[in-house]
């Protein structure tokens, strides 16, 4: 892809840290690109293919998307899977949803599930309970972290709203927990930049499920030789790695 893109004159280069990404110079005009009809690329911010190999689901597995939204991470947690196993993509709102399904069937992957759900209570997430190797949960957040693209949120936020954001935050991660079978991975993700919906989440949800524990974002991606200066859990900046802001921690069920 990143040879035909410079063959038809769009300056790219390979992204510095996702292993299938590449960055696009300026704001190319894409959705028309052969590439992009075919499905075989996708526009995506760096950090949010980062939360894939988090996840790093195998092929065979059975996963869920958690708040999938249109898809985007959907389709990169497929493509990792090999389009085989079963992929859930859950959301709340349907017409995300409808976004997604055309875009599933430009991918070509024929592992995607998508699932309308009222919340994390719905019968259709309990039946999961325990079944499942790994769960994405890319929370609703404050989005504080974009605001080199959406400068104006910082005036739509207010400490109100996001207090009732980490009610729910701590809701839908503690609903997610139990889809996750022993030994298996739980990756929790906000596109913020504040302690109280990322680490306070998170140390909270640990502290009330001693069964969990964090692993390294770091090591997880070292295993697959991406090498990003990280700790334990993952915090991307604009200034510093060129992506939107981005959270990430990773947990596993203990056997």
């Amino acid at each position: 892809a990143l040879a035909r893109l410079k063959a038809d004159g769009i300056e790219v280069e390979a992204c510095r840290y996702a292993p299938l990404g590449i960055r696009a110079k300026g704001r190319p005009f894409l959705a028309k690109h052969p590439l992009f009809l075919d499905g075989a690329i996708e526009v995506q911010d760096e950090g949010s293919q980062l939360l894939g190999h988090l996840l790093a689901p195998k092929r065979g597995e059975m996963v869920v998307d958690f708040c999938a939204g249109a898809g985007g991470k959907t389709l990169l947690l497929g493509a990792l899977m090999r389009s085989t196993g079963r992929l859930y993509a859950f959301d709340v709102a349907d017409k995300r949803l409808v976004k997604l399904k055309p875009r599933v069937a430009r991918s070509g992957l024929s592992n995607v599930h998508p699932v309308l759900i009222s919340g994390e209570n719905d019968t259709k997430v309990k039946r999961l309970a325990g079944k499942i190797d790994r769960v994405l949960v890319d929370a609703p957040c404050s989005g504080l972290g974009t605001l080199r693209r959406n400068p104006d949120l910082k005036w739509r936020q207010t400490p109100a709203t996001v207090a009732e954001l980490t009610r729910k935050q701590a809701d839908i991660l503690a609903g997610a927990a139990r889809l996750v079978k022993a030994g298996g991975r739980l990756v929790y993700a906000t596109c913020s930049i504040l302690n109280e919906e990322n680490e306070a989440i998170v140390d909270a949800f640990l502290a009330a499920h001693p069964d969990f524990a964090r692993l390294s974002a770091a090591e997880v991606l070292a295993k697959q030789d991406i090498a990003i200066e990280v700790g334990a859990d993952l915090r991307l900046a604009p200034h510093t790695h060129g992506t939107d802001g981005f959270f990430a921690a990773v947990l596993e069920r203990k056997k």
